[in-house]
């Protein structure tokens, strides 16, 4: 395997219509991505049911995610991190629309 070198925010677009999302790195059982938002929030009614655990850490920017069996909407900023369960239903309820949401997921 070949060493890669990059860096978290290189290839972040200008304009960003829909979430961007990139597979960093991937092994047997486990997937690291970077997921970058700008303004954007889940579709209306639209919950995440996902099989795997995802461990997901806000690096730049501010988010709200909403977890269903809380009822709670949790307030992200850097450094802010979860480990979400699976099959624990989750949404995005809003990104800041004036800066990149910068987000690490880890689904194992």
């Amino acid at each position: 395997m070949a060493i890669r070198t990059s860096h978290l925010f290189d290839g972040i677009p200008p304009e960003l219509h829909g979430e961007l999302t990139d597979v960093l790195a991937r092994g047997a059982n486990v997937r690291v991505e970077r997921i970058v938002s700008r303004g954007h929030a889940s579709p209306p009614g639209f919950w995440y049911d996902q099989e795997e655990t995802e461990w997901v850490m806000v690096v730049k920017g501010r988010a709200r995610l909403r977890l269903e069996a809380q009822e709670s909407v949790l307030e992200l900023g850097p450094g802010d991190q979860v480990t979400i369960p699976p099959h624990a239903r989750h949404r995005v309820e809003w990104t800041a629309p004036d800066e990149d949401t910068v987000w690490i997921a880890v689904f194992f």
